[in-house]
């Protein structure tokens, strides 16, 4: 039986970031999807439940607690892991994303190895098999 690879998803309207996730998962056997704005992910996430999701916080538009706090609304998002990603460590932050069941706060700018070591910790991402 061949195991279903992960599917990690990434709302940050930085290409940059995403472009950064993208590589550090990159060794790893895991689908990647990235987004660059609750507007662009809300259609994929109405429909799908990814393994982890990494929301950034300040983002034009819907940010990532707002975004939050209207999936924990649908049904098949109540217990998505949620990872919330900011540049500003802000104590109410915190306190809104632990309220609505986020699993972890990271603080940008993130590392390649911080990436790889939580999605490897949350979702048990094993590297890639080389055929």
């Amino acid at each position: 039986m061949i195991d279903k690879m992960p599917t990690i998803v990434v709302v940050d309207d930085s290409a940059t970031s995403i472009s950064l996730y993208q590589f550090s998962v990159e060794s790893l056997a895991v689908n990647f999807i990235g987004f660059r704005s609750s507007a662009e992910a809300l259609p994929y996430l109405q429909e799908h439940k990814p393994d982890l999701l990494f929301l950034d916080i300040i983002m034009p538009g819907m940010d990532g607690l707002s975004l939050l706090r209207y999936l924990r609304t649908i049904a098949h998002h109540k217990e998505t892991p949620v990872i919330m990603v900011t540049s500003k460590d802000y104590a109410q932050d915190r306190y809104i994303a632990k309220q609505l069941g986020a699993l972890d706060f990271l603080i940008k700018p993130l590392r390649f190895k911080e990436i790889r070591d939580v999605v490897c910790h949350y979702v048990n991402a094993k590297p890639k098999q080389s055929t």
